[in-house]
């Protein structure tokens, strides 16, 4: 089917308490990685790219990449900018046709993130395209998003007025998750959550979610999150595949070795749909 937004599916996941799971992608074969498997459990899918990501492959390139292997799926598969750093790269996103769209003010003072926020929604909101943001600053390194001014867990009293102000269609929570590896085991604020989900109504978002135990990201969808990002986990896997490939001499075809780091990738996909309970949800979004 042709790409969808995020609206509906994540509305669907908000009132059937489930998530969907949003995976970053980096080329071809990550991107095939997750939409055959998305195919293979029946869960919708949301395929996310950084600005990294589009400065290395050029935005119309990775919209041409997802865009033909959704084209033919029969599940529903989202095209998202994930952590958009500025204004003229959600214009560039949009003209390049993605389907959702993320604005990270999460840097900025509380008023900046707002004004920055709105002027997306605004523009984004004439075509149909929903729009995620930030409040409070997720840690670790996610391409820029790790300094600035912005408070770094996310105050549920502050979120209600970020909504109210903005208009966004999902709201990005800080409760203690960071972008790459842990060094040691998260300690997520799931008080801080429920607190945040009793005041909105937009569906939460979970960032930095690679390497949070089961458990606790079990709890989190329960508690409101409606979306989890997996980013660094599949960058891991594809390049362990592609390693182990190259340990044998006599394989020189990129296709080779590309396709043990896709096998590599679709396992942790299969597991993280698993874990986000979007088996078997495609089919009432046909």
């Amino acid at each position: 089917m042709p790409l969808v937004t995020s609206k509906k599916i994540l509305q669907d996941a908000r009132n059937g308490r489930y998530a969907v799971p949003a995976f970053n992608i980096e080329n071809m074969e990550m991107a095939q990685a997750v939409i055959e498997t998305a195919e293979e459990m029946d869960s919708p899918v949301i395929v996310q790219t950084t600005p990294s990501t589009v400065r290395y492959a050029g935005i119309g390139m990775l919209k041409a990449i997802v865009y033909e292997k959704a084209k033919c799926s029969p599940v529903p598969v989202v095209l998202h900018l994930d952590h958009g750093e500025s204004f003229n790269l959600i214009i560039e996103a949009i003209r390049a046709g993605y389907t959702s769209l993320m604005i990270d003010g999460s840097g900025l003072g509380f008023e900046e993130n707002i004004s920055l926020t709105k002027k997306v929604v605004d523009i984004a909101r004439v075509l149909n395209i929903p729009v995620e943001a930030e409040l409070g600053r997720v840690g670790g390194k996610e391409d820029k998003t790790e300094s600035g001014q912005g408070s770094a867990y996310t105050d549920p009293g502050e979120a209600e007025e970020f909504v109210a102000m903005t208009g966004i269609d999902s709201l990005a929570v800080a409760i203690g998750t960071a972008h790459g590896f842990y060094k040691g085991t998260p300690k997520l604020d799931f008080d801080r959550l429920s607190a945040i989900r009793d005041k909105i109504e937009v569906p939460l978002v979970l960032h930095g979610a690679s390497g949070v135990p089961d458990e606790a990201v079990k709890k989190a969808i329960e508690l409101g999150i409606c979306k989890v990002n997996f980013a660094t986990e599949l960058r891991a896997a594809m390049t362990r595949g592609v390693r182990e490939a190259l340990e044998d001499k006599g394989i020189f075809d990129p296709k080779a070795y590309l396709a043990r780091g896709k096998n590599e990738v679709k396992k942790v996909v299969k597991r993280k749909i698993m874990l986000c309970q979007s088996t078997g949800k495609a089919a009432r979004h046909n």
